[in-house]
């Protein structure tokens, strides 16, 4: 038994140019292994044209793979299970890209203070800001 995983590579990154699941490949093959255990599909890519490629190369002919969760949509070629793997690498590709705008919004907000909602009157109108300051400083008269 063995753990691969490849580290730093993306998930867009096509199966054939992973060096770790080349290895893996490499030894079940030499080994006799049949069996891969993952935590689920999206492990594999969170592209779903890489996903499925995936599954075409680790179909059950070949290999047999175990995923914590979902079980047996991908292992399986049932109409419904094709579905939900598709469906389900639908929801991981869309939910990787989530992730990076998420990442890339808050990135601009580190570097320019804030990027999103209305601006400030200090950033609009800093006139009426700077008279507001100066009125307020101002001791009001005694009558």
């Amino acid at each position: 038994m063995d753990e691969y995983y490849d580290v730093a590579v993306s998930g867009l990154t096509h199966i054939d140019r992973r060096p770790d699941f080349e290895q893996m490949l490499q030894r079940l093959a030499t080994h006799g292994a049949k069996t891969i255990i993952a935590e689920s599909s999206d492990r594999f890519a969170r592209d779903l044209a890489v996903q499925l490629a995936c599954h075409d190369m680790l179909s059950p002919s070949a290999y047999r793979s175990s995923l914590h969760r979902p079980p047996d949509f991908f292992t399986e070629d049932t109409p419904t299970a094709v579905l939900v793997r598709q469906v389900l690498g639908v929801i991981s590709q869309f939910e990787k890209a989530s992730a990076v705008a998420k990442l890339a919004a808050a990135r601009k907000r580190e570097q320019e203070g804030r990027c999103e909602g209305r601006k400030p009157l200090s950033e609009t109108k800093p006139e009426v800001v700077a008279l507001a300051r100066k009125l307020r400083r101002r001791k009001p008269k005694r009558g």
